[in-house]
């Protein structure tokens, strides 16, 4: 039971680290078009993902192997019914790349006018189709007895997965914004630490009408909250942590605003795990459906040996990802050979 709720927590952490990592150069992508005026600002802002953007997405290779390996029956009842969503994320995810590599390759202005509107476009896309999956999971899925979710994409978009997506989109871009303050200089990023407030303020507002609907509509992951008290502390930690954000930009000390923003996005996605726990996947057909870190959980020898694997590699993540941003800290800079 006790490496059930270690791989949970492992989970959430890898997620944490995925959303915190692609969400920021996801951010980065929603501001592209809006940001930057021209063909120099642009290339500057692809260039301050550049070094990291795809090193950020071994994080989520990570948290699809969790599931696969840790939580199969998850995996598998995912896929019975979302396949297309996945697919429509991978395709979208794929595009994304293609954008960042072929834009500069040419000088034509329209042909880099097009790919900027690709990269900008993909990069909303993937934020909205992230949240609103996220959505679907917390608020519940048509899981039958078979393990089988009955549902198609058009009936995922509903008012609250929506709700979330965009949610999801706002948070991104201020992530985003947040990180290319910290990365830009002179006009360019007196221009984006213009666009922070109206980013934050949309950012609170969304996620208050969040919290106001998800207790209305009575789903289920609201439940701990209004039965226990002590679950509240992440949410408000996460709320501190916003302010803080604020107060760094402020004070312009950037890379604070930066751990912050993290600190409040792992923060939300922790206050999220709480509430779904010990499910992972929330049956709207039949509580007794419900998959949870338990029912849908591998055999523990392979919890045991998977564990051991990611006590040895995980460091080995950690480090790849602090030494690349280590040799890429500072200013972007745009030269010949950048994007």
């Amino acid at each position: 039971m006790m490496l059930n709720e270690i791989w949970f927590m492992l989970f959430i952490v890898i997620v944490g680290g995925y959303l915190i990592l692609d969400g920021f150069d996801m951010g980065v992508g929603i501001l592209h078009l809006v940001a930057a005026r021209t063909d120099g600002e642009r290339r500057a802002l692809l260039n301050s993902i550049g070094p990291v953007w795809d090193g950020n997405e071994v994080w989520l290779i990570l948290g699809g192997g969790v599931l696969f390996a840790i939580f199969p029956f998850a995996y598998a009842s995912l896929f019975s019914g979302l396949y297309l969503a996945f697919m429509l994320v991978l395709v979208v995810l794929i595009f994304r790349a293609v954008t960042l590599e072929f834009r500069s390759q040419r000088t034509s202005p329209r042909w880099r006018t097009a790919w900027d509107w690709s990269f900008s476009l993909s990069s909303l896309v993937l934020a909205l189709l992230l949240g609103v999956a996220f959505g679907a999971v917390i608020s519940g899925v048509p899981l039958g007895a078979d393990q089988e979710i009955r549902t198609n994409l058009l009936e995922l978009l509903t008012p609250f997965n929506l709700l979330v997506g965009v949610a999801t989109v706002a948070m991104f871009a201020m992530h985003g914004a947040i990180y290319l303050i910290m990365k830009t200089e002179d006009e360019l990023q007196a221009r984006i630490k213009g666009f922070l407030p109206y980013l934050m303020g949309a950012f609170v507002v969304l996620n208050t009408l969040l919290v106001i609907f998800s207790v209305g509509l009575g789903l289920p992951f609201t439940d701990r909250y209004l039965d226990e008290l002590w679950p509240v502390i992440f949410p408000a930690a996460a709320l501190v942590a916003m302010a803080a954000v604020w107060y760094f930009v402020q004070q312009a000390r950037y890379f604070f605003a930066f751990v912050a923003s993290s600190l409040m996005i792992l923060l939300l996605l922790i206050a999220g795990g709480i509430g779904m726990h010990p499910n992972l996947l929330i049956s709207t057909i039949d509580q007794a459906n419900n998959l949870t870190i338990f029912n849908a959980a591998s055999e523990e020898p392979t919890l045991i040996v998977a564990l051991i694997i990611a006590l040895i590699g995980m460091p080995f993540v950690l480090l790849y990802t602090a030494g690349v941003y280590y040799i890429f800290r500072g200013k972007v800079t745009v030269d010949s050979t950048s994007y």
